[in-house]
C-alpha cells in the first residue's frame, strides 16, 4: 500500500470533522438569527444527516393498535322492579322449602350533569415546547411524564428522551423512522409510566370519550395523534355534558390540551395555543383527524382516530 493510500482514510476523517464544525457553526448562527427561515431548514438538514448516519429503522415487532368499537348505550336510567318468587301451594303434611331470596335491584344512575375535569392544576408548570420542529413526540412524552411527576421540563430531559429513540424505533411504527405511538409507549415505560395502550376508533367522539374515561380512572394524561398522525397533543382533561365514565352517550364538548408546537404558527394548521387551552368541538374537528401518512400504509391505523391512553393508575414519583 502506498503512503498516499494509507493516509486517505485519515484525510477523509479530517475532512468530515471539518465539515461538521462548519455546519455546526452555521447552524448555530442560522437558528439564533433565523435568517429567512434558515433555522428551520438547518433543523431539517440535521434530521436528514442523523437519519443517514443511523441507517434505516429496524423492523422489530411493536405494540399493535387495539381497535375499539363503542358499547351499546344503556337506556335504563332507573332501577327495575324487584322480582320475588312466589312459593307453590303446599300439599297437606308437606315441609316448606327455603324462602326464595329476592333478586337485587340495579343501582340507579346518578343525575346527569355537566362535567369539567382536568388533572393539570398548573398546566404551565408541566408544559414544554418542542426544541426542534420535529420533536413533538419527545416533547409530548416529556410533558406526560412531567404531569406524573417523573421528570422535569428542562431542555436536558427532552434532549435525553429524543436521543434514546433508537432504543424504541421500528419501521412498523414509523415508516420514516424514529417516533411513532409505539415508541412513545416504550419511552413512557422506560421513564416509569408503563401501561400506555395504542387504540384506534372509527369516530372522533368515541376516541375522545374513551380518552376522557381513561384520564378519570387513572389520573394520567392521554396522548392524541393529531394532524392525521403527524403531531402529538397531550390531553389532561375535558368538558362533557355528562360523566363519560357513567353515561356511554356522554358528549365531550372540549379537551384540555398541552400542544408542544406552541408558540409556533403552522402554515397549514395555524397558530398554536398556550398550555391548558380548552380546545372546543370545532378545534378538535379541525386538528384531530383520522390517521393518514404520506410515507406509507399502516394497516391497523389508516382511517382511524389514534390515541395513546393510560391503563394503569398513575405511578407514584420516586
Amino acid at each position: 500500500m502506498t503512503d498516499r493510500a494509507r493516509h486517505r482514510p485519515r484525510r477523509w476523517r479530517r475532512l468530515l470533522a471539518a465539515m461538521v464544525v462548519v455546519i455546526g457553526v452555521a447552524g448555530v448562527l442560522a437558528i439564533s438569527l433565523d435568517v429567512a427561515g434558515a433555522g428551520g431548514r438547518f433543523e431539517s438538514l440535521v434530521a436528514r444527516v442523523d437519519r443517514f448516519i443511523a441507517g434505516p429503522p429496524p423492523a422489530r415487532p411493536i405494540q399493535a393498535t387495539v381497535r375499539i368499537t363503542p358499547r351499546p348505550s344503556a337506556t335504563a336510567e332507573t332501577a327495575t322492579p324487584t322480582t320475588t318468587a312466589v312459593p307453590a301451594t303446599l300439599a297437606p303434611g308437606a315441609t316448606p322449602g327455603p324462602t326464595p331470596t329476592p333478586l337485587p335491584s340495579p343501582i340507579p344512575k346518578p343525575p346527569r350533569k355537566a362535567v369539567d375535569f382536568d388533572i393539570a392544576t398548573d398546566p404551565e408548570a408541566v408544559f414544554k415546547t418542542e426544541l426542534r420542529k420535529d420533536w413533538c413526540s419527545p416533547a409530548g412524552v416529556q410533558m406526560t411524564l412531567a404531569q406524573l411527576g417523573l421528570v422535569d421540563t428542562s431542555d436536558r430531559v427532552q434532549i435525553e428522551i429524543a436521543g434514546r429513540v433508537r432504543e424504541w424505533e421500528s419501521s412498523e411504527d414509523s415508516r420514516n423512522g424514529e417516533w411513532g405511538p409505539a415508541a412513545m409507549a416504550l419511552a413512557l415505560e422506560a421513564y416509569g409510566a408503563p401501561g400506555y395502550e395504542i387504540r384506534g376508533f372509527e369516530s372522533r367522539g368515541d376516541a375522545l370519550r374513551d380518552a376522557a374515561v381513561a384520564i378519570e380512572a387513572t389520573g394520567s394524561p392521554a396522548i392524541l395523534l393529531t394532524w392525521r398522525g403527524a403531531h402529538t397533543w397531550v390531553m389532561t382533561g375535558f368538558r362533557a355534558d355528562a360523566d363519560p365514565a357513567v353515561f356511554d352517550d356522554a358528549e365531550i364538548k372540549g379537551t384540555y390540551i398541552l400542544d408542544p408546537w406552541y408558540p409556533r404558527k403552522s402554515s397549514i394548521w395555524g397558530a398554536s395555543d398556550p398550555a391548558g387551552t380548552l380546545q372546543d368541538t370545532a378545534e378538535m374537528r379541525r386538528n384531530f383527524l383520522p390517521w393518514k401518512r404520506p410515507e406509507g400504509k399502516y394497516p391497523d391505523r389508516d382511517g382511524l382516530f389514534i390515541t395513546l391512553v393510560p391503563t394503569l393508575p398513575a405511578p407514584t414519583p420516586g
